[in-house]
């Protein structure tokens, strides 16, 4: 079996929701707690939580703050590909704030992975969205391109040929939380 490391960005301060997405609670869960669930559930170990705003705990994952989280969601991508051990081949990479991505994706992702795909990036719709899986040999090229409020976008982008889509459409929504519209659209108060 593959050694597939879970990297779930939560650095963020939610300046639009008004709180760090990380901490908020959804089922009885923080979504930081349900991020590290999914890529625990959906195959990965280890599971790095990238923190910057607030401390984020959660057991069965590893913390990692990034002191430059204020610059964007690239320098978080960064921290976390430079914390993953070395026994780890290749990285699911997940956001925080998309509550509605589930363990059956990742597990697509890695099954990709498996079957020889060095990059693999869920779609919904047709369109690639998150998590996104990269293997080893793609982290550096991946974090020397992620700056500023990007992540792997701008490798994603300049590497098409590298990419095996991923549908999954039929096991969950990429739809994120960004303000407390979102967050009531998913039937919870804000």
């Amino acid at each position: 079996m593959p050694k597939v490391a879970g990297l779930l960005l939560a650095a963020g301060e939610g300046s639009r929701l008004g709180r760090p997405k990380a901490l908020v609670e959804l089922d009885g869960r923080t979504l930081a707690e349900r991020g590290v669930m999914m890529l625990r559930e959906g195959g990965c170990d280890p599971v790095i939580v990238v923190t910057g705003a607030v401390d984020v705990a959660v057991p069965s994952a590893r913390s990692v703050h990034n002191a430059e989280w204020r610059t964007g969601m690239g320098s978080s991508l960064r921290a976390g590909l430079a914390a993953l051990p070395e026994t780890a081949e290749a990285a699911v990479v997940a956001l925080v704030d998309q509550p509605r991505v589930t363990a059956a994706a990742v597990r697509r992702l890695v099954a990709a992975y498996g079957s020889g795909a060095g990059v693999a990036v869920a779609t919904y719709g047709g369109a690639p969205r998150n998590p996104v899986l990269l293997a080893r040999e793609h982290w550096d090229e991946a974090a020397r391109m992620a700056v500023g409020d990007v992540g792997a976008r701008p490798f994603l982008r300049a590497h098409p040929e590298r990419v095996t889509e991923v549908p999954c459409d039929d096991v969950g929504s990429p739809a994120d939380i960004d303000t407390a519209e979102d967050l009531a659209a998913l039937g919870h108060e804000p």
